[in-house]
């Protein structure tokens, strides 16, 4: 496991000092799952090395989205106002931090080495969909339609539905980026006039809602291909979804990643492009 988390690590580092170098609207850790899979495909050797380990954090990859979800009490009053609602886990470590008046800070103190692992975890990702390489080849043309149909459906049902519940401006542009991970929707956030704190609750909160309802609404809707139940979590519900589907089936785990990854970027083009449709919105 010690071999394999340095090895994370390094392909972490390494995205994280090319997303600086080039600046670009991706996290860190997604270059670095990118860098792993290419590491992959030219030293299949290695996928041994890494493979158990890797798949000891994907199995716990909602655990690590805790430390994160709990900061969603900096926002209680505002996201109340908003409609949204939080998992029962994440509601009762709020109300016992409540409870005993510890600051959110303070929890996350120590919670920090947990949220850290998050980044290795990401890159961790690149495993899976290394093996499942031939699987995700075959299915790259419905996969583009979906990714574009899910990025526009995400960005301009949440403005619209936020706008006729009498959302304020700020609001409106906190949410527009809600469905990609964290960093990539700060980014996008400031970039339009929102506050990227509140967008981080937000995304919090959709990946929670996502992820408790995924499974259930993906079985009402009778749909059954892994791929197509996999990358759907991913795109609605980020980071979070897709740990939901690596607890489903690790084949839906794969395309839900390949949707974080690719869905973050996709958003992060089109929202600036819709911005003029956004201030018109508010």
């Amino acid at each position: 496991m010690t071999s394999t988390l340095a090895i994370l690590l390094v392909c972490q580092l390494a995205g994280e000092l090319v997303a600086r170098l080039l600046r670009a609207p991706v996290p860190g850790p997604v270059l670095g799952m990118l860098l792993l899979f290419v590491v992959l495909s030219a030293r299949p050797r290695t996928s041994a090395a890494v493979e158990n380990g890797a798949q000891a954090l994907l199995r716990h990859l909602s655990l690590l989205f805790v430390p994160a979800g709990v900061g969603l009490m900096r926002y209680g009053p505002r996201l109340r106002a908003e409609w949204l609602a939080i998992s029962l886990a994440v509601a009762v470590l709020i109300a016992l931090l409540s409870a005993t008046g510890t600051p959110y800070e303070t929890y996350f103190d120590g919670a920090q080495f947990v949220h850290f692992l998050l980044g290795p975890a990401t890159v961790a990702l690149a495993v899976p969909l290394y093996q499942h390489r031939a699987e995700v080849k075959r299915a790259l043309l419905p996969m583009a339609a979906a990714l574009v149909a899910g990025a526009i459906v995400s960005i301009v049902s949440a403005v619209v539905i936020a706008k006729a519940c009498g959302a304020s401006p700020e609001t409106l542009a906190s949410l527009a980026p809600k469905s990609v991970t964290t960093p990539i929707a700060m980014g996008i956030s400031e970039q339009i006039g929102g506050l990227p704190s509140l967008t981080a609750a937000f995304v919090i909160a959709t990946g929670i809602i996502g992820a408790v309802l995924a499974t259930p609404l993906l079985n009402l809707l009778g749909l059954r291909d892994w791929r197509g139940r996999g990358f759907g979590a991913g795109m609605a519900a980020h980071g979070l979804g897709t740990a939901r589907a690596f607890q489903v089936h690790p084949l839906a785990g794969t395309f839900a990643g390949v949707a974080l990854a690719l869905n973050g970027l996709l958003t992060a083009i089109l929202v600036p492009l819709l911005a003029g449709w956004l201030r018109g919105a508010y």
